[in-house]
């Protein structure tokens, strides 16, 4: 169905705006500048406090926070409210942890500002997977163990039905977005799609902020290891020999000791 195209939705702008992982440090300058002159913030529950604070005291929010899989505002009501407050001449921020073109959505909510006459740009951010490798310092290429790079996402519909053979081994890395709650499903389909079970997964949860943990374990131990640990979103799973560099705590081996596998 073609959008309707508003003869005000000129009037304002619409700034698709990456917060990054967590860290109100991580900001790029043009983000923080948009924080200040905004009208209005429309913004995800995945954006901490503390960036939110940045923000023109004059500013209204609007809150647009997923649970579990499920948005408490649907996407095109998402979309309807951008392009409703653009219309109204405002300077509106759409706050999106992480990067707005990597499992933000933002694809969808410009197409449909577009399609209705309203201004808007995109200003990038640290994707969680930067930000959250960053700071285990585990490399998500190295010249010994990586060159290549592959992010998907570990909610989608229809997971077992996707193809993600080669994705995970030798000389790859996976990084697995919102894939805690479905850890064990993401093993079996890895190894069903040809990667060893014994293959360095690592877990990098809250990352960037102050209770950040990174978990290393080998993959057939995933599931087990998320329970044990009680990990919680937001995390990232990374899938590959990268998972032995950096300073993540080694899990596997400390369950197999204590389990009298390991000497």
């Amino acid at each position: 169905m073609e959008k309707k195209r508003s003869k005000t939705a000129a009037a304002g702008k619409v700034y698709l705006v990456g917060a990054g992982p967590g860290d109100p440090d991580l900001l790029t300058l043009k983000a923080a500048r948009l924080l200040e002159r905004a009208d209005v913030i429309v913004h995800d529950g995945l954006v901490s406090r503390d960036i939110l604070d940045l923000a023109s005291r004059t500013a209204r929010y609007i809150s647009v926070a997923k649970k579990r899989s499920l948005h408490s505002v649907a996407q095109d009501q998402i979309n309807n409210i951008l392009i409703e407050e653009a219309g109204k001449g405002h300077l509106v921020v759409r706050l999106k942890g992480g990067d707005p073109f990597i499992f933000g959505r933002g694809g969808e909510e410009a197409d449909d500002c577009i399609a209705a006459g309203v201004a808007v740009e995109v200003v990038p951010g640290i994707s969680a997977a930067l930000g959250c490798a960053a700071q285990a310092r585990m490399p998500l290429t190295h010249r010994d163990a990586s060159s290549a790079v592959s992010f998907v996402a570990g909610q989608c519909k229809g997971l077992s039905d996707q193809n993600w053979s080669g994705l995970a081994g030798k000389g790859r890395t996976l990084v697995i977005y919102m894939g805690v709650a479905n850890a064990e499903a993401i093993v079996e389909k890895l190894i069903a799609d040809g990667a060893a079970p014994d293959l360095p997964v690592a877990v990098l949860e809250n990352g960037t902020r102050s209770d950040f943990r990174a978990l290393r374990t080998l993959l057939t131990d995933l599931g087990d290891m998320v329970r044990r640990e009680a990990v919680k979103s937001p995390a990232l799973l990374v899938v590959g020999e990268v998972a032995r560099y950096g300073d993540a705590d080694d899990k596997f081996r400390e369950f197999a000791t204590m389990a009298g596998v390991v000497a």
